[in-house]
């Protein structure tokens, strides 16, 4: 059997893909997730006792599990702290108490700058969140920081906009253009000019999988990291990219931005090319077509089942 290795957040879009590679890297992988079966890695972050159970005799944490989205953060404050901020303080004080301490590498956001004054963002520019998401994975980070102190290996990876798979949720911004584009439906999208920085998921996992590396060889004293392309695009460009590539003219509509949302981000992904040799290889129009043909097939299935429902 491989080192044991627990992944909170097992069966989300990073947390599925991280695994299989890491199972491939030698690594036995425990999960902990409300979305995995019973018996299986099925579990709460929020309680103590489960994310102790699920990390006994680990080598490390890779802790993915978060309310992940900035609207469920608006719509549920309390759930959104309790299994952020709660959920990680689990984390940390199950490493601290465990016989042989494992590393802990904490998934944070590109959220936690809020509206950044200079871009392309670096790591050490100032923390200032816009939302309840954002001042949850800030505060994440500050537990870490504690933790380090009282001797325990950790490192923070601030992510930006990871895509790439269609089993993500449906409604994040990049499978909702694929699809709704597929589909001929409309492309709603709220703040066209907003920038961001879209991150693959196979480059993503590729980057999680050297920090890995990094503090089994005993690294403790990592600096935050971003794992971002470094390259801005606009959801208006984005949205008729998806049009585009789908091929089928979908309406793309533009409206307001919300007020919970951050308008501008492109990070600097220097500090993860020096100490990881790290680089994004997959461009936005390539992840995004290799996505729409994931899409492709259950979307012309889905509008032929629509089509007869009408007729």
């Amino acid at each position: 059997m491989g080192r044991p290795l627990l992944i909170t957040g097992s069966e989300g879009l990073i947390g599925r893909a991280l695994g299989q590679s890491l199972v491939a890297s030698g690594f036995e992988i425990r999960g902990l997730d409300l979305r995995a079966r019973a018996g299986i890695g099925q579990g709460d972050v929020r309680v103590l006792e489960t994310v102790r159970e699920r990390m006994r005799d680990c080598v490390g944490v890779v802790h993915l599990a978060a309310v992940s989205r900035v609207i469920w953060g608006e719509q549920d404050p309390q759930g959104c702290w309790e299994t952020n901020v709660g959920g990680t303080g689990n984390v940390l004080t199950a490493a601290l108490g465990a016989q042989h301490r494992p590393w802990v590498l904490f998934a944070s956001s590109r959220e936690v700058y809020g509206q950044p004054r200079d871009v392309p963002v670096s790591e050490d520019a100032p923390l200032a969140p816009l939302n309840v998401y954002g001042r949850s994975k800030v505060m994440g980070e500050r537990l870490l920081e504690e933790v380090r102190e009282a001797g325990l290996r950790t490192a923070v990876v601030r992510l930006s906009n990871v895509y790439g798979s269609p089993e993500d949720h449906p409604d994040r911004v990049v499978p909702a253009f694929a699809r709704a584009a597929l589909l001929r439906g409309q492309l709603r999208v709220d703040g066209a000019g907003n920038t961001f920085d879209f991150t693959h998921l196979s480059d993503t996992v590729r980057g999680l999988v050297g920090l890995v590396a990094a503090l089994e060889g005993g690294e403790g004293k990592l600096p935050p990291v971003h794992l971002v392309t470094g390259i801005p695009t606009t959801l208006g460009a984005l949205a008729r990219l998806a049009v585009t590539l789908a091929g089928t003219g979908a309406e793309v509509v533009e409206a307001a931005p919300r007020d919970f949302d951050v308008s501008h981000f492109h990070g600097s992904p220097q500090r993860a090319k020096e100490i990881l040799g790290w680089e994004a290889q997959v461009s936005i129009e390539a992840g995004l077509a290799k996505l729409i043909e994931a899409f492709r097939g259950p979307c012309r299935q889905l509008g032929t089942m629509h089509h007869g429902r009408r007729g």
